[in-house]
């Protein structure tokens, strides 16, 4: 874990009362991550599990290796697998060029991003123990990743973020209302790959019920958009996960303005929902 040694001769870890935020340092954190997320996405939503990770109890995949793993910890408990409450997994472009690429490109087409001049991140894998979900945590997993935006000079952010449902039918008019009020410009705009490609715009702007189309919209999505974050172009079923996902483009300069003063850091800092 290079990276995560980098990150720590420079920036400090976190803390607030027992919890910590800071990047994984060897596997044994890793492999406790990997337990929370199979925890939280097979066994409390409905991801259907290989029969590797049935028998581990983990989730896991070929990108798990080169991503650097971002960890809240409660120091209160004994065991380093009791003690990974919270995580997100990130991943660089000058990561990834040199190892397994963007998970996102399984799903989109991200040129537009790779393109794009400057430092870029993928975000992923983002998961809480239910019983942490609260405001603490989260701030949290956003400091983390700030510190960590900052300190590699990161120009835009990316990442699936999803709907809890595979009928499209049901989420016609969320989706067609982040189309048409949220939808990235052509410059900075993945697509989705043509044959996973699902048409988000499924009723006319004029038809929408802005309030009702909101309200229909994940948290999660609601939050990065509050902070300024594009949608990608078309959304894709993912049959593992048992969710319909969309991309999340956010650049961090619209982000650093806005929260320029959220935090006490000596340095601009974003917030990440």
């Amino acid at each position: 874990m290079a990276a995560a040694e980098d990150f720590f001769k420079t920036i400090e870890p976190v803390h607030s009362g027992n919890l910590e935020v800071r990047l994984a340092e060897n596997s044994a954190e890793i492999d406790a991550a990997q337990a929370l997320r199979y925890k939280v996405f097979y066994e409390e939503m409905s991801a259907k599990p290989t029969s590797e990770m049935l028998v581990a109890k983990r989730d896991y995949d070929k990108f798990d290796e080169y991503w650097d793993h971002l960890l809240v910890l409660d120091h209160s408990k004994n065991k380093t697998i009791d003690k990974v409450i919270g995580t997100y997994r990130l991943n660089r472009k000058s990561q990834a060029k040199n190892n397994t690429g963007f998970y996102s490109s399984g799903e989109y087409d991200i040129q537009s991003l790779l393109s794009y001049p400057g430092e870029i991140l993928e975000l992923g894998r983002s998961c809480v123990d239910s019983k942490y979900r609260n405001g603490q945590t989260m701030q949290l997993l956003w400091r983390g990743i700030a510190n960590y935006v900052f300190y590699y000079d990161i120009k835009i952010m990316f990442g699936c973020a999803s709907f809890p449902e595979v009928s499209h039918n049901l989420i016609k008019l969320p989706l067609s209302y982040l189309h048409h009020y949220h939808l990235a410009p052509k410059k900075i705009r993945p697509v989705a790959l043509n044959d996973r490609y699902i048409n988000m715009n499924s009723f006319p702007k004029e038809d929408i019920n802005v309030k009702e189309a909101r309200r229909l919209v994940p948290p999660l999505v609601k939050g990065y958009l509050r902070v300024g974050a594009y949608i990608g172009d078309g959304a894709v079923l993912d049959q593992q996960f048992g969710t319909t996902d969309i991309v999340i483009v956010l650049k961090t300069d619209q982000v650093t303005r806005r929260y320029r003063s959220h935090y006490e850091l000596d340095k601009p800092d974003i917030t990440i929902l």
